[in-house]
């Protein structure tokens, strides 16, 4: 009897422990989410710092204008806080797009120039917004490299080449399949949303999977996401039967001035 009226108390006091441990806000005392915010940001102003070293930066506004149009359409449509998102174009023969943390998203010139049009822009441009949206970056940094060197990057304890690697990684891999998914089907909920034929999304993937690379043309986005051909068909077929209300975003003038301007850059 005295046993069983230990356990008893021992329980009891376990579960009074456990229950004022659960009222505490654990992530206000240490920190915890300031402290990913705030690595978050050192990373994706460092890693960009990079690239506007390089002097691949583009910051014209006859190019700037047209794609900060697009952006903002599709934040606005979908409640995304487009001041937040910081949009970048870089001078590139690949055709590529990618996120950064902190909302740096990066666009390079040869996937605008290879697009048929702005809805296919836009299809990857709504990607990489829900790999932001969705916390994707941060999951796959930490995943790839380690938690331990990523916040050791944040704090400035690291070598430029561990750096220069950990761009490459963000900029020239895919992410898992299952967040690929989760992005493309996010992409096409913005898109919908915000009055672009997600359908221009999957034959952008159905095109350049098809498309040999030439003329020192790099297909880094299709060729770094893994079952481009699959991911185009679950694309059309989520987005049948929603609403396909399309209205463009720019005047085809000046779509086709925006490409011809990059050629010359």
């Amino acid at each position: 009897m005295k046993l069983v009226s230990q356990v008893i108390i021992v329980v009891a006091l376990f579960f009074s422990i456990w229950f004022s441990l659960n009222k505490i806000d654990w992530m206000t005392i240490l920190k915890v989410e300031k402290v990913t915010r705030s690595t978050e940001e050192k990373l994706g102003d460092m890693f960009w710092e990079m690239f506007e070293k390089s002097g691949k930066g583009i910051h014209t506004s006859d190019v700037m204008t047209p794609l900060d149009s697009m952006l903002t359409r599709i934040c606005n449509s979908n409640n995304i806080d487009k001041k937040k998102i910081k949009l970048h174009l870089i001078k590139s023969d690949e055709i590529n797009a990618f996120a950064l943390p902190n909302n740096h998203l990066v666009i390079c010139s040869e996937l605008i120039i290879s697009s048929d049009d702005e809805a296919e822009l836009a299809g990857v441009i709504s990607h990489e917004l829900a790999h932001m949206q969705l916390n994707h970056v941060m999951k796959k940094l930490v995943k790839e490299v380690g938690l331990s060197v990523v916040i050791s990057m944040a704090t400035g304890d690291n070598n430029g080449k561990i750096v220069q690697e950990t761009v490459k990684l963000l900029s020239s891999s895919a992410y898992d399949r299952k967040l690929e998914m989760e992005a493309d089907i996010k992409a096409v909920d913005y898109l919908v949303k915000a009055g672009i034929d997600p359908e221009s999304f999957a034959n952008f993937m159905y095109k350049m999977a098809d498309k040999e690379p030439a003329g020192g043309k790099h297909l880094v986005w299709i060729s770094t996401h893994p079952g481009s051909i699959d991911r185009a068909k679950y694309i059309i077929d989520y987005s049948k039967g929603k609403s396909k209300n399309a209205h463009p975003i720019l005047a085809k003038s000046t779509w086709d001035k925006l490409k011809e301007n990059l050629k010359e850059e």
